[in-house]
């Protein structure tokens, strides 16, 4: 029985919304730890773990977010793993978000210039010592624009989720369409509620760049 789109409707749309904001959290915190230990693979002075590093995040960014859903979802139930919609999305974009974060913040180390590497040798300072003390905290303010940035497409990226019935935003969009069937209304108020998220971020990394006076930083896989 269809019924009309309303105060409860909306108020139901708001509540999956968080999920998908706890998605988004969990896939940038989890992305953010894989993401750096990539990055620093990805400079290392040895050439085994740039390779490895290199070859690892190509190989991800080069597979497309749904793919690794159905992957984690579907294969991993192939082996006798039994992973839930929530599991699986937080996995999948996790690693998702970790190869594009590690090639956010490998650009932002490598833009710190070569004196600072030099000057650091020159005071006896360790490669690690070198990272931590000089170079991270200097290439934290270039990654800050870029990194705001990309946290807009992970929030929209989550909406891929629905499709391995993880009850999200726009899974709850779908469902909503279904017993209202006013898809104008329904669809429309989850816009809005993707840009209610969205745009402040998209706001602060340009904030951001502006005051840190950092350009558009270009990424690319090497």
């Amino acid at each position: 029985m269809l019924r009309d789109f309303g105060e409860n409707e909306i108020f139901y749309l708001l509540l999956a919304a968080r999920w998908t904001i706890l998605l988004s959290l969990v896939a940038f915190v989890g992305g953010g730890i894989v993401g750096l230990a990539l990055a620093v693979a990805r400079i290392a002075p040895w050439r085994w773990m740039r390779v490895a590093a290199s070859a690892w995040i190509q190989l991800i960014q080069a597979t497309p977010m749904l793919m690794l859903l159905l992957l984690f979802y579907f294969g991993m139930n192939l082996y006798g793993l039994r992973v839930d919609a929530w599991m699986a999305a937080a996995i999948a974009f996790t690693v998702g978000t970790s190869a594009f974060l590690a090639e956010i913040w490998r650009g932002s180390i490598q833009t710190v210039p070569k004196g600072q590497w030099e000057a650091s040798r020159a005071l006896a300072l360790g490669y690690v010592q070198t990272l931590r003390l000089v170079i991270i905290p200097q290439a934290v303010r270039i990654a800050l624009p870029p990194t705001v940035g990309y946290m807009v497409q992970v929030i929209k990226g989550t909406s891929l989720a629905a499709l391995i019935g993880f009850n999200e935003l726009a899974k709850a969009g779908l469902q909503m369409n279904t017993v209202t069937f006013e898809p104008v209304a329904v669809f429309s108020v989850v816009s809005l509620i993707y840009f209610a998220m969205c745009f402040p971020l998209s706001m602060l990394a340009r904030h951001l760049e502006q005051k840190l006076h950092v350009g558009t930083l270009r990424v690319q896989a090497l």
